[in-house]
Formats: structure tokens, sequence, C-alpha cells
């Protein structure tokens, strides 16, 4: 069954500062960014990978409590081998060299998604990093890795059947609530704001069942070139919005 009821709630209104409490970023543009300047796909995911750790350090310092980072969709498996190969080492690479700064933060690494297709070394590396991390109290940081909404929906979807197969669960009983409870983001609260770089206008699949009230907020800007600066545009501009919930 499902994890029990916890303190995840379906609307957010943020803090009173008008700053969001749970930022989504989905993170696009590494070989367009590498592309323009004649550079292999790696080093655009290197400099992508730079621009999470900038993106970290304004999240915590401008007083976001939540941060997912999208940074490996399901589809991103049907690249080639050699970008695919790529883009796990520097996975590694940083799980094995960012941690210790991110533990010295206090920021808390929580990895959504299914890991187990990176392989049990880099499974290992996940597991150590969230097992250093998990009594920090500073920012709330997950990454969604061979992650997709839709394949999450139809886990938690097949979870509740097999409890009504079986006898454990009334087909009545099941509600938005229990739903949530089955989903992999269970006990964080509800995205506030999804930012997307690189000038793309849709939610490519990700925190779909999350995102039905959180404000959405483009970018031109390449992921490598994201930082500071344009997190504090998004975040301004959040806090100008009303958010009425279809309230009218």
């Amino acid at each position: 069954m499902c994890a029990a009821s916890g303190a995840a709630s379906a609307i957010n209104d943020g803090t009173s500062s008008g700053v969001p409490v749970h930022v989504g970023i989905i993170m696009d543009g590494n070989r367009r960014w590498a592309r323009a300047r004649g550079l292999p796909a790696a080093l655009g995911h290197k400099a992508g990978a730079d621009a999470v750790r900038r993106t970290v350090e304004a999240a915590a310092k401008s007083g976001i409590g939540w941060l997912t980072l999208f940074a490996f969709s399901s589809e991103n498996w049907q690249r080639s081998e050699e970008e695919v190969r790529d883009l796990t080492g520097l996975l590694r690479f940083y799980l094995r060299h960012e941690i210790a700064a991110l533990h010295r933060n206090k920021v808390r690494l929580r990895v959504i998604g299914d890991r187990n297709r990176f392989g049990p070394e880099t499974v290992a590396a996940i597991r150590e990093a969230e097992a250093l991390t998990a009594g920090n109290t500073g920012l709330n940081l997950t990454v969604a890795l061979s992650y997709g909404s839709r394949a999450e929906i139809v886990t938690a979807t097949r979870t509740l059947a097999q409890e009504i197969a079986a006898g454990r669960l009334a087909p009545d009983a099941v509600d938005e609530e229990m739903l949530e409870r089955c989903l992999s983001t269970h006990g964080m609260p509800d995205p506030d704001l999804i930012i997307r770089t690189s000038g793309e206008q849709r939610l490519s699949n990700f925190l779909l069942w999350q995102a039905a009230y959180a404000e959405l907020w483009f970018t031109e800007t390449l992921w490598p070139d994201f930082g500071a600066a344009q997190l504090a545009e998004a975040v301004a501009c959040y806090a100008r919005r009303e958010r009425r919930y279809g309230a009218g």
C-alpha cells in the first residue's frame, strides 16, 4: 500500500514574502548551447551541471524551501549511446564531488524516478548521497532522473488497483489524496512555480499531477546560462501574479 498521509498539501500559497515554497525547473538547452559554440554535447551537459550549482545556491539564499530539477527524463534514454554514457558519467561525478558541498550547506538531496536503469554504481552513489543528507534542514533538493510523470501516475494507479483487487480497499474510498500518497513526490509540497529554459513552452511529462495549480514561467535562456539573475526574475514574476485557484 502507499505511504501514510503526510504533510504535503494539494495547494501552496507560497510565503508571505512572495517567494514560492516549491520551484520546479525543466533544465533545457544544454545541447543547443554546445552546438552554438561548436562544442560536443558532453561539454554542454558539463556547463549545465555548473548551472545546477549556481541555481541551488541561489534558491537556498532566496528562501525557496523546495527545488525540483528535471535532470533526465524517461525519454532521454532514446538519445545516442555516447550521450547517455556522458550524462550518466557526469551524474556520478556530480554525486561524488558535489555532495560534500551540498551537505555542508545543509541541503537535503532526494532522487525520484527509475534510478535502477542507471546501473548499480550510480544507484549506490545516489543512495549514499541521500543517506548523508537525510537529516539536513536547509533546501530540499529533488532531482528527477529517468522520470516520467505519466508512468508515475500509472504506477500509483496500479498500486491502488492491486489493493482493490485484494479486497483491502473499496473502490469508492479512492480519492485524490490517496492517489497522491502513491506518487514518488509524496511528502513534498506541490510546486508553486515551474520554470522551463531554452524557449520551449511545455511541461514535457514533468510533475503533471503535482503542477495542477503551478504558475508557469518560460525563458529563452539556455540552461547553461541560467543562474541567480534568471531565478530572481522568475520569482519576481511569480510574486506579481494573483493565484485564484479557479475562484474567479
